[in-house]
């Protein structure tokens, strides 16, 4: 047995070029007896490629010639060794061993005190490195629920652990957006002066009057009815629009606090879901989901306890699981005729045609419901009956609530009927019920919209509404109208979660454990349906940021909400559910969760941009009360700047500005799909030495068997 050679002090030569190990002669190959192995090597695929290795690389087994080339290869060898010596690049860089590696480091730094050049530089970026990684390190520390989360993704799977994460990022998302209205909507409120009280309705205008405050005693039921539907003392508070007074700077912060959130968060996403995209193009490539990769490296040696050691077993259990299921469909695929995959994708159409009629009848359900509401709302019956009153208010977010809870379990039952793998069926199934709440909550805008504009409700209406731009006699203040609405879909989402974990999850829980027999198998083993509650994460935040602009504090509910949300499914995941029978693989959804929040952000933008660009504002109530529209109070303020400050600003509205930009990024984008694409050459190339390498293997144990038959046979 060959004793490994030793890389010690000695081993450096007087002018610390590396030499060869002192054990290193030529030697005959041990496994082909009576050749050499660089004639063996010789032979095998990669040979031809030694060449574009670059000067001073030698080929392998070159070190185990014969005695006349021996001299001539060792020079070659520290000839090469003398040229990385003198490159600049770090130690760790180096193809050495670990100990030359750390010698090379100890004698650089000598060298670096002895010659006194560049070791304060040296020093200080040494110094700032170790900062930069222990700021990374107190960051990753100070990420709350870090515990919970892995024990979630070892006992439960990849795919419940990527829930909770999202919960834990939209939690920040709502902090931020919260702590941006507190500091540009609240306090210019209160540092301007006390804001004023609601409107009297002894003033006269040619916009109606306006008084959202009660008088006289008000009793227990309407104050319990002001609270679930915003209206009453909570009409008029900083909860809406219609309590910020009329101030110009006011304005100003109001208006910039919505841009603000709207880019913060596009930022955050953006950066969420390339960090996602990173991992799904790894695992699509097929880089790190082959068996090997989870067999031989997906195990981390630094794990110190019993408990990390089984959640880690677990993950990679459910890693293995998810991709034997997926072969399984791509198996199946791709023993496909013509006919069965023709017949496959006839039935996808149809199935997609059904989905779309789905969706088509919730849309007109919504905007039917809407319609009706705002008529029952006028029955002096209705008005008279509390109980029944708070019904008709929230008539609308319960139709909304059965629609997103009828629909998803139809999308589940079609999924599987498509010939689609584990991933792509959740993905679509994600898509489908996002697609449903999303349309839902736009058709609820859309008919608030007719309702505020006065479109479709006839002649008369529509002259009414010629005189100042909106609904002045159903809608005085109509953003706040449409904050009211946001309130309720958050409220009422929020109460229903609370109601379904209560009363439905725990007692299933406990009546499959008092009753394990036929009752018990009926009730059913409940799992954790990462889409259904996915897609609950995303409709809130929808809501939110279309209500933000309407109802500054609805961030600072969501962030409350989120809150006790992410405690109330912690408990139900680990008191009433079972780990998932079948599992998904977390690294595509961590690249289409973000994509479906852009979806959810843009769609949020349509009305928000609607109301400040198109429809003017209320002239009674908020703090843009005068102005034509919205946005009127930008270019205003503008006008009171200094000329140079002023001239900038219109500057960057026009052409000189837009064009030179334009070109650029595009300079920029060009710049970076080249790279991108050298890159992917490159990442080519390196598939293909080790598919090479893999062949080498091939051939090294053909020629073994062979040359043991022949030397068996003599």
């Amino acid at each position: 047995m060959e004793e490994t050679p030793a890389w010690g002090s000695d081993a450096w030569g007087a002018s610390g070029e590396w030499l060869a190990p002192r054990e290193a002669r030529p030697a005959p190959c041990p496994t082909f007896p009576g050749l050499s192995l660089s004639s063996v090597l010789n032979e095998l695929p990669s040979a031809a490629t030694l060449r574009y290795r670059g000067p001073g690389v030698l080929p392998c087994g070159a070190l185990e010639e014969q005695d006349e080339d021996e001299e001539g290869n060792i020079q070659a060898f520290v000839g090469a060794t003398q040229k990385e010596l003198q490159e600049s690049c770090p130690s760790r860089e180096l193809p050495w061993p670990m100990q030359a590696r750390r010698a090379h480091a100890k004698r650089h730094t000598w060298d670096q005190v002895a010659n006194g050049s560049g070791s304060r530089a040296a020093h200080w970026a040494r110094v700032l490195r170790r900062s930069r990684e222990k700021m990374r390190e107190a960051c990753c520390t100070l990420q709350p629920w870090a515990w919970t989360l892995k024990r979630i993704g070892g006992q439960f799977g990849a795919g419940t652990e990527s829930y909770f994460s999202l919960l834990r990022f939209l939690l920040l998302l709502n902090v931020l957006a919260a702590a941006l209205k507190a500091c540009m909507t609240l306090l210019p409120t209160w540092l301007e002066g006390t804001p004023p009280g609601p409107p009297s309705t002894n003033i006269s205008s040619p916009c109606g009057s306006y008084n959202p405050s009660s008088q006289g005693l008000i009793a227990f039921h309407t104050q319990l009815f002001n609270l679930l539907t915003g209206q009453g003392y909570l009409e008029w508070s900083p909860l809406f629009y219609g309590f910020y007074p009329p101030r110009p700077r006011l304005a100003v912060t109001y208006l910039c606090s919505v841009f603000a959130i709207g880019l913060l968060c596009l930022l955050l996403i953006l950066h969420r879901s390339v960090s996602g995209m990173k991992q799904t193009l790894l695992a699509e490539s097929g880089a790190l989901t082959s068996y090997s990769h989870r067999v031989f490296s997906a195990w981390d040696f630094g794990l110190r306890g019993a408990v990390h050691v089984r959640l880690r077993q677990r993950t990679i259990l459910y890693e293995l699981q998810v991709e034997l299921e997926e072969a399984v469909v791509r198996r199946q695929a791709a023993v496909r005729t013509l006919g069965q995959e023709a017949r496959v994708w006839l039935v996808r159409g149809l199935l997609n045609l059904l989905v779309l009629a789905l969706l088509g009848a919730a849309c007109y359900g919504v905007f039917r419901t809407t319609e009706y509401t705002v008529e029952l709302q006028e029955n002096s019956f209705v008005q008279q009956t509390p109980l029944l009153k708070l019904l008709v208010n929230y008539l609308l977010s319960i139709f909304i609530f059965l629609v997103n809870f009828v629909l998803p379990p139809v999308f589940k039952l079609i999924a599987p009927l498509e010939g689609y793998t584990r991933s792509l069926q959740i993905v679509f199934i994600l898509l489908r019920t996002v697609v449903l709440r999303l349309a839902s909550l736009f058709s609820l805008l859309f008919s608030l919209w007719t309702q505020i504009t006065c479109r479709g409700r006839g002649n008369a209406k529509a002259k009414d509404c010629k005189t100042c731009g909106y609904n002045y006699e159903e809608l005085p203040c109509w953003e706040t109208r449409v904050g009211q609405e946001m309130y309720k879909l958050l409220l009422f989402d929020l109460l229903t979660g609370l109601a379904v974990s209560l009363l439905i999850q725990f007692p299933r829980k406990l009546l499959c454990g008092l009753f394990p027999g036929a009752l018990g198998r009926l009730a059913g083993t409940q799992e954790f349906q990462v889409p259904d509650e996915v897609l609950g994460l995303i409709y809130a935040q929808t809501v939110v940021w279309v209500g933000s602009f309407f109802c500054p504090l609805l961030p600072l509910l969501n962030t409350a909400k989120f809150l006790l949300l992410f405690y109330l499914k912690k408990l139900t995941l680990f008191s009433t559910c079972s780990p998932a029978s079948r599992t998904f693989r977390a690294s595509m959804v961590n690249c289409f969760f973000p994509l479906v929040l852009v979806l959810g952000l843009a769609i949020s933008a349509v009305p928000v941009l609607c109301s400040i660009f198109l429809i003017p504002p209320s002239k009674l109530c908020g703090p843009f009360q005068g102005q034509p529209s919205i946005w009127a109070q930008i270019p205003e303020s503008i006008y009171s700047l200094p000329q140079a400050t002023q001239n900038f600003l219109f500057f960057l509205g026009t052409q000189a500005f837009a064009v030179p930009l334009l070109v650029i990024s595009s300079i920029l984008m060009a710049y970076t799909v080249s790279l991108a694409n050298s890159y992917g050459r490159l990442i080519s190339e390196l598939k293909r030495q080790i598919e090479t390498e893999a062949q080498n293997k091939v051939f090294l144990a053909q020629r073994a068997v062979a040359l043991s038959s022949a030397n068996g046979a003599l």
